[in-house]
């Protein structure tokens, strides 16, 4: 049986990330920050450790800045090991001056370092979902198999399918048919392949493993094909053997400003759907060497408080409190994600500090990093479905955002007109 020390991980470091706008404003999206400490490029890298696989390629292009320096900071081996976690940046070369056109076109354009890790096998991962998996038995599945490609599928409820690419199997888990985001109702039930009425389908993760050899070929015999769910896996279930591997734990696609928002205060519950908490399987991140956090007289009920804050008779419920979140006397906060900041700072004449400025009540908002509230700002969800463009602030799905580095002066209110 092969060993795990013979796969190569690339994970894709997504585009533009428009639908994460503006948290995607100044960063790319596995750069996004998540559960007030960690970043969304942590969870795959994070698995791929604990799965025993130490050869992590991250392919970037947009924006890519704060994730390289997150990972630089952060994975780094020692010299007897030999691991390692290094960045694959979009470049201009004689054989192509384009940027990627899409995930399996960011692969292509990266074969000459993929041939010369002389991997057997390559796994490809998105660089933007929440989960935490163990990938030897999904290898160990391919192996037993002899299959060239196995791809990571899960049960889709019907509202879920035009998020996903829908596929077929037959009795021995080989797949025999796949359609990317179906959106036509009758395409979608040709595809029913469980019995379950609330989750009828079998959705792939984004998740393949792939025998070098066949990766390679499929991406130069087909130049044209730009992206693994619309083209590749489409192509090689009809000359492969493709199959796929169930999972069926918590996975979430953070694509959107309505899941990263809802995804995020879940984990504020008693028992939430992803824990952070597995001392087995941990989720890696950078090292901050920050205090405790203080808090003064302040009621705090279901709130997932980081390292380094500063809180001070206030009122904090069901929300997500960053790394060195300041937040002043007398302000209520509920339903929030606040991301905190990248440092501490002084009062600076006709700026806010950065933080929770006195007697605000937000409530229903996500508050990126190294933004400033001034005094008595209020703050109140939309209606869902809203979407409002500011310069200081925007609101998307309903769900106002205050944009990294934001400024909000004293006594702004920010709600639905009454």
């Amino acid at each position: 049986m092969p060993g795990m020390n013979e796969i190569l991980a690339l994970i894709l470091g997504g585009g533009r990330g428009s639908r994460l706008h503006p948290l995607t404003k100044l960063r790319s999206k596995p750069a996004v920050p998540i559960a007030g400490k960690y970043r969304l490029i942590d969870i795959p890298i994070s698995n791929c450790i604990n799965s025993g696989i130490y050869r992590i390629d991250v392919l970037t292009q947009f924006n890519s800045h704060s994730l390289h320096r997150h990972i630089s900071q952060t994975y780094n081996f020692d010299a007897f090991h030999l691991g390692f976690v290094e960045i694959l940046a979009a470049e201009q070369t004689p054989e192509s001056a384009d940027w990627y056109q899409g995930t399996a076109d960011a692969v292509r354009k990266q074969l000459f370092q993929l041939r010369s890790s002389h991997a057997k096998h390559v796994l490809i991962l998105a660089g933007d979902h929440l989960y935490r998996m163990d990938y030897a038995p999904m290898a160990g599945f391919h192996w037993q198999r002899g299959a060239d490609i196995t791809v990571a599928v899960q049960p889709v409820a019907r509202a879920d399918a035009p998020r996903f690419g829908i596929l077929k199997r037959g009795a021995d888990g080989r797949i025999t048919d796949f359609v990317e985001k179906p959106k036509d109702p009758g395409v979608q039930q040709n595809f029913v392949s469980r019995a379950d009425e609330e989750r009828p389908f079998l959705g792939s993760m984004g998740i393949y493993l792939f025998d070098t050899q066949v990766l390679i070929d499929l991406l130069t015999d087909n130049p044209d094909f730009d992206d693994f769910g619309s083209d590749i896996i489409p192509h090689a279930i009809r000359n492969y053997a493709v199959y796929g591997f169930d999972f069926d734990g918590f996975w979430a696609d953070i694509g959107t400003i309505r899941s990263f928002y809802e995804t995020n205060l879940d984990l504020t519950t008693a028992n939430p759907a992803f824990n952070f908490y597995d001392t087995e399987h941990p989720i890696y991140t950078h090292a901050r060497f920050l205090p405790g956090s203080a808090v003064e007289d302040s009621l705090l009920k279901d709130v997932l408080l980081a390292e380094g804050c500063r809180i001070q008779k206030a009122e904090i419920t069901h929300s997500v409190i960053g790394v060195r979140s300041v937040i002043a006397a007398g302000t209520v906060i509920r339903d929030c994600v606040l991301m905190g900041a990248d440092y501490y700072t002084s009062e600076q004449p006709g700026l806010p500090p950065i933080g929770v400025g006195p007697n605000c009540h937000i409530e229903g908002a996500i508050i990126d990093k190294n933004a400033r509230l001034g005094a008595e700002v209020v703050i109140r969800p939309f209606p869902r479905g809203t979407e409002i463009n500011q310069e200081n602030w925007v609101v998307q799905d309903g769900i106002v955002v205050i944009p990294k580095n934001g400024i909000i002066p004293s006594g702004t209110h920010i709600e639905p007109p009454t």
